[in-house]
């Protein structure tokens, strides 16, 4: 692609050298660099890429996309090897990024409905459940989410909740080329704070819930509420947005939205209602908008899930009866409230809770399911490098929603396990924690609960659900809750 066409997106502040030249490829990681390449050097939150410029430009970069003037060429032409090379200054490189890959790219998002998912919790769940409904009723689709990205049929490893904006824009271009209508996606508050998304063209959003998550990196609740906003302040007027009024900041969400917005609700006037009839661990029965349907999932923060899904779905024109027949036969996401069975006759869940509002809900979840009389066993971790605040509130929730508490390792990352754990002992009174097992080792905490359990009692077992690894010392080891606990069934 000629650099000229290319920098027609993204207006830039100054440009120093040719642009009637072939750009042979677009990158930002500096190590991919090769003849006739463009480099977007990203400030970054570890690496300034703006560092690697000159070797850039020793491997044969045409054009180089950055921010900081200092790494401009001391003279307008340059000398040498940087006679060849072509500046851009634009002011903030992320969103150059994002707008020049999906240019290079084709604009892929346009030739989609593309529907973005975002908020704290459930995000998985509907865009996944979104993504299988709209196949279920004969549609093409591709997906983008935490567990595993989909080109309709085909598996492709995710690595983020959300892919930086080359490979993003990449994905959404083999989908349209299989042939896909329509693209769901999470956009986590890391990709909105990053850019990640910018040059896309969303034609839904979706708000879930908003809860304390990723302090570590926005520093204020703020700051995460309205990175999370900027989704639907960005929407045209021709998109829909649907929001969860349950939730105090659901409207928030909306307030500067051009887009139509609907609301969903388990507790007040909206346009989406639903109530629970039935529950059990097999299911519920709901009420939703005035029509019964029996559902393979459990749990009140899944109603809100399946009327976030049921909205979507008819703001995309789908009829209502075939949105809930195919709704009916949806089963959980992976490591989401999955059910495992013992002979023994007790139950374990495995979920991907992560975050306070999460465990909380799960455990409420719990609670209303199982037999008078049946202990709750949980065992849950915090992962390392991560948000410290929330530890002592998800140890303190989930004592004192459960009959046993085992704490224990999740991620410790490049964190010692046991400073993690001494965080999550803070939540505890001393009496509580008389009564709290600690065992680091997560293999041995599962077996603990599998042998202390009964029949009719709940173990959850929480904060990796779908995750095959743990990261310790930054070495990545595989680790699976389901197989652990089918080893001690």
């Amino acid at each position: 692609m000629i650099l000229s066409e290319l920098l027609k997106v993204i207006e830039p502040i100054e440009v120093i050298g040719e642009t009637n030249k072939e750009i042979k490829g677009l990158h930002f990681d500096s190590r991919k660099i090769g003849e006739g390449d463009l480099f977007v050097a990203q400030v970054g939150t570890a690496v300034d890429g703006h560092t690697f410029i000159d070797g850039c430009v020793e491997k044969g970069a045409a054009a180089v996309v950055l921010s900081d003037r200092k790494y401009l060429p001391k003279e307008a032409k340059g000398e040498g090897l940087k006679a060849k090379v072509t500046y851009v200054l634009v002011e903030n490189t992320d969103k150059a990024l994002g707008l020049l890959a999906s240019k290079w790219f084709g604009e892929p998002s346009k030739a989609l409905t593309l529907v973005g998912v975002t908020g704290t919790n459930g995000k998985t769940t509907i865009a996944t459940l979104l993504y299988k409904l709209v196949r279920a009723l004969g549609h093409k689709a591709g997906l983008l989410s935490t567990v595993v990205n989909y080109i309709e049929d085909e598996a492709v490893a995710a690595t983020h909740t959300t892919p930086d904006a080359i490979e993003l824009n990449g994905l959404l271009r083999r989908m349209v080329d299989a042939g896909c209508e329509y693209a769901f996606m999470e956009v986590s508050s890391h990709a909105i704070a990053q850019e990640r998304i910018a040059g896309l063209d969303f034609d839904g959003a979706l708000f879930t819930n908003l809860t304390r998550d990723h302090i570590d990196y926005h520093k204020t609740f703020d700051n995460y509420r309205d990175t999370k906003k900027r989704l639907f302040d960005g929407l045209k007027k021709s998109a829909f947005a649907v929001t969860n009024k349950d939730d105090k900041n659901g409207l928030v969400m909306t307030q500067n939205c051009q887009a139509e917005v609907k609301t969903y609700s388990t507790r007040s006037l909206a346009d989406y209602k639903a109530q629970i009839l039935e529950e059990g661990f097999e299911g519920m029965m709901l009420n939703i908008n005035g029509k019964e349907v029996f559902v393979p999932l459990v749990g009140r923060f899944n109603v809100s899930n399946l009327l976030c899904i049921y909205g979507a779905a008819l703001c995309l024109g789908f009829e209502e009866l075939e949105v809930l027949r195919v709704l009916s036969t949806l089963k959980p996401v992976n490591g989401r409230f999955e059910t495992i069975r013992s002979e023994k006759g007790w139950t374990a869940i495995v979920d991907y809770a992560h975050t306070p509002d999460a465990v909380d809900n799960v455990i409420q979840t719990i609670r209303e399911i199982k037999k008078e009389g049946a202990k709750l066993i949980t065992v849950v971790g915090c992962g390392g490098n991560r948000d410290k605040g929330k530890r002592p509130m998800m140890a303190q929730i989930a004592k004192r929603g459960s009959e046993q508490l085992i704490l224990t390792s999740d991620n410790p990352r490049d964190e010692e396990p046991a400073d993690i754990l001494n965080d999550m002992k803070a939540g505890l009174t001393e009496e509580e924690l008389r009564s709290t097992l600690v065992i680091e080792d997560r293999e041995a905490a599962i077996q603990t609960a599998c042998t202390l359990a009964q029949k009719g009692d709940v173990i959850l077992v929480a904060g990796k659900g779908h995750e095959d690894y743990q990261i310790i010392k930054g070495v990545k080891h595989h680790f699976d809750d389901h197989e652990i606990v089918r080893r001690y069934l």
